[in-house]
Order: structure tokens, then C-alpha cells, then sequence
């Protein structure tokens, strides 16, 4: 078992029997048991073998790398319905560490993809997944690189914002279950400047926190315009 060295799992059986014909990438998880990781647990570590890949039912993930003098650098955050490994071969290039109480549901990395070269509507879905991933690291290279502070944090809030559950966008919720820190180490800022930032972007009125895990987005048009996208925010209210 894969993590058998560093977390151990307890598994929740939620299906059972062979694979159904699939009808997308998602499909060939959900015949597949539930497994709980705690808060603070790694799924896999980096340098791990890609023996699997892994789909996010419940909770939220990170995904970092250490880098000289024991950096660390948040590469992406996962949530329910997310999958992870697929673009990897042989070894995981990051460590997948759980943000809250997961649910995840793994495959092993060579029956996925016998599935999907025997399913020609799944190997759309795979190209696809490829391509997002490729687009966010686009995306997360140009923040890191060219965006001041309150641009970043803008943008981690908006995309929150878009992505987050039914009818949060119309109330402006944005649910942060990461720490501080951790959005600090995503941004490349220091967690001071993060603090200090929404402290800015509240004094002007664009949000208000709400205890320590949700900030209320109050002007999510000027959000959106403050990333520095050119997003006008007109899909928002």
C-alpha cells in the first residue's frame, strides 16, 4: 500500500464489484471504497512511486514542495471533485497533505489508464484534465511573477469565490478552511502581508472576515477588477 510507511488509512467501503462502463474520469472512482484522512495527514509524499491516482470526495488538499532551507512552496489546493497524479509518471513531484478531514477515493495508476485507452469517450476527459492543469500552472506562474500582493490575493479570493458551492457567489462566502500560512506559502507572500492586505481590502470596503475561516466578499465586481485579470466581474452580483 502506498502509504503504508507514513499514514494509515482507515477505509470506508462505499461500492463494491467491477467497473461499470464509465462515462467520465469521475465514474472510475466512485466504484472504487472511501478512504478518511485526517487533518494534517499526507496522502503521498514527494519522491513516492505514482502508484495511484487519487480523486478528492470530501475536504481539501495541498499540494507543496520543499525547497532549499526547508521552504516550503503550496503548489495548489484540491477540493471535492478534483483529481490528482494524472500528468505524473513515475514520481510524485509534490507532497498531497490534507488542509481539513478528507474523503478520497484512490485507483491504481495502471488501471486508469487501461479504462480510459478502452473507453474512447474518457480519453476527451483525460485531454481536458490535462489541459486545466497545465492552465493553472500557467495561471500560478504569472501570479508568482508578475502580480503585486493585493493582486494575488485578489485572485486566490475570486477564484474561491467562483468555485466555491451553490449560491455562494450571489452572497459573496468565500470559505477558507486554509490557514494564513498556507495561503501565504500559495502566494508567495509573507503571512504579515497577507494579514495585511485583507486588513487594506477591508478598510476599503471590498470584504469583511467572518471569523477565522470565511471572508465575505462585499464588492465582488471590484474583487475581480483588483486582480489584475481585466475580469470586469460581470457574472457576479
Amino acid at each position: 500500500m502506498l502509504m503504508e510507511k507514513h499514514t494509515a488509512f482507515e477505509t470506508e467501503i462505499t461500492r463494491a464489484g467491477e467497473f461499470a462502463p464509465a462515462l467520465s474520469l469521475g465514474s472510475l472512482f466512485q466504484a472504487q471504497p472511501a478512504e478518511t484522512l485526517g487533518s494534517g495527514k499526507a496522502l503521498f509524499w514527494e519522491g513516492d512511486p505514482t502508484n495511484h491516482l487519487f480523486e478528492i470526495a470530501e475536504g481539501v488538499i495541498r499540494l507543496y514542495r520543499i525547497i532549499g532551507e526547508g521552504r516550503r512552496v503550496i503548489t495548489a489546493f484540491l477540493f471535492p471533485g478534483d483529481i490528482v497524479g494524472a500528468s505524473l509518471q513515475d514520481r510524485y513531484l509534490y507532497t498531497a497533505e490534507a488542509v481539513t478531514d478528507c474523503r478520497i477515493r484512490r485507483i491504481g495508476r495502471k488501471t486508469f489508464h487501461d479504462e480510459v485507452s478502452r473507453s474512447p469517450c474518457l480519453r476527451p476527459d483525460l485531454i481536458a484534465l490535462l489541459c486545466r492543469e497545465t492552465a493553472a500552472a500557467h495561471d500560478q506562474m504569472v501570479l508568482l511573477s508578475k502580480k503585486n500582493a493585493e493582486e494575488r490575493l485578489c485572485s486566490f479570493l475570486h477564484d474561491l469565490l467562483r468555485r466555491g458551492p451553490a449560491g455562494a457567489e450571489e452572497i459573496g462566502a468565500v470559505s477558507l478552511p486554509m490557514s494564513r500560512l498556507d495561503i501565504a506559502d500559495y502566494l508567495g507572500l509573507t503571512i504579515e502581508t497577507v494579514s495585511r492586505t485583507i486588513t487594506k481590502l477591508a478598510n476599503r470596503g471590498v470584504l469583511t472576515p467572518v471569523g477565522r475561516h470565511e471572508i465575505r466578499i462585499l464588492q465582488p465586481r471590484r474583487l475581480a477588477h483588483l486582480s489584475g485579470d481585466g475580469r470586469d466581474g460581470a457574472s457576479l452580483h
